[in-house]
């Protein structure tokens, strides 16, 4: 898979979360650097697995819906 790329808003979204998230539950100041250095080793290390995930829930979806058409071409059949 190759390397997850966000765009400079993207990033700057990610990491403020990031920030956010360590100054309520942490009680820890994430600077800036810190945030962007941790967004890309999260990023490096776990996104395929949340990308995998998402595929894995594509193909379900997708499976039920040809599952349901299918059904509604044997009902049609005469």
């Amino acid at each position: 898979m190759p390397d997850i790329k966000f765009s400079v808003a993207q990033k700057d979204q990610l990491v403020e979360k990031l920030q956010r998230y360590f100054s309520h539950e942490l009680d820890f100041d994430l600077g800036q650097f810190d945030g962007e250095f941790l967004l890309d080793f999260i990023s490096k290390e776990m996104g395929s697995v949340y990308y995998n995930q998402g595929l894995y829930d594509a193909q379900a979806v997708l499976t039920e819906r040809l599952d349901s058409l299918t059904d509604v071409i044997l009902a049609l059949e005469q």
